[in-house]
């Protein structure tokens, strides 16, 4: 959604045909352990999948006209894509973090995040290869490093070398900037080394 603008939600959910509305979820969870035996600390495991198409996106999908609510319309996608271990859980309006217009395709991209406990976020990941679009829509589960190597280039910088679908890479670093996980700075470096090198969203 390269040519997408920021909506208010009330406006986006005013929007007749021919609009279609995809919702996503970023799922994340604290996590206490540490990688290299505790040197580097992992402080929370934050969820993505790659997709049919080889790019990395959060989880969700277009959400049917019959479903009360776009809530609704996204725990059906998500069990679709990650299978039962969804069921612990339930991905609130608390949860919507904000929408995304794009007039050329007709969609609104509503983005959520969504906390959990290490325990659910692990029974998804176990449980996701048995959901009924493994294999066809997800290709698999990836964590996104939160940290970066002492070369300044493994772990994050490289993690966000890969393609990213629509705006997810952008929303992934704000998201973590608003949690506390990267300083504003750290972010504006990310994004120019992003920048600098290409990007093949």
């Amino acid at each position: 959604m390269a040519t997408s603008n920021k909506v208010e939600l009330a406006e986006a959910l005013a929007l007749g045909a021919p609009w279609r509305h995809l919702c996503y979820v970023m799922l994340y969870a604290p996590n206490p352990k540490g990688l290299f035996g505790g040197r580097i600390p992992l402080r929370y495991a934050v969820l993505m999948y790659m997709r049919f198409d080889g790019r990395l996106g959060f989880p969700g999908g277009f959400v049917d006209d019959h479903s009360p609510s776009l809530e609704d319309g996204l725990a059906k996608e998500l069990l679709k894509r990650l299978g039962e271990g969804v069921s612990s859980f339930r991905v609130e309006h608390t949860d919507y973090r904000s929408s995304l217009r794009d007039a050329k395709s007709n969609v609104v991209a509503h983005f959520y995040v969504k906390c959990l406990t290490l325990e659910q976020l692990q029974d998804v990941e176990a449980k996701a290869p048995l959901a009924k679009d493994y294999g066809l829509e997800v290709l698999g589960l990836v964590r996104v490093p939160l940290y970066t190597l002492h070369d300044g280039v493994g772990g994050l910088p490289a993690f966000l070398g890969n393609s990213f679908i629509g705006a997810s890479r952008n929303q992934l670093l704000e998201t973590l900037q608003d949690m506390g996980i990267l300083t504003p700075e750290t972010v504006s470096i990310l994004k120019e080394r992003i920048l600098l090198h290409g990007s093949r969203s």
